[in-house]
């Protein structure tokens, strides 16, 4: 064996029980971030607002991951990509306005 399948097998039941803690304690770890997030923002006095906001839905979406790897089903906890951050195009929201057209390629 090579040293990155050691690493992995000594991490794996590490891994297993931060998503179990994380699972257990989802909303706690919610709530920590929002307070965190504000008392940054406040300290800043506002000026760092965005990039507060845009780090704080990821470490969500990062603890949503954890929590939920087992259910199988894709997380939409606020980390998709934005629309042709990957060359495609959401589907349209409920509700809302269907995306704009692409241009046709030029040959």
């Amino acid at each position: 064996m090579g040293l990155l399948d050691n690493v992995k097998a000594k991490l794996g039941p590490a891994k297993d029980k931060v998503s179990d803690l994380a699972q257990r304690h989802e909303g706690t770890i919610h709530h920590g971030l929002d307070k965190a997030a504000q008392a940054v923002d406040k300290r800043t006095k506002g000026k760092y607002s965005d990039r507060i906001q845009s780090g704080t839905g990821r470490a969500k979406g990062a603890v949503n991951r954890l929590a939920h790897k087992d259910d199988g089903a894709p997380n939409t906890g606020g980390t998709t990509a934005p629309s042709g951050a990957n060359g495609t195009t959401p589907p349209p929201t409920a509700g809302g306005p269907p995306p704009p057209e692409a241009p046709p390629p030029t040959s």
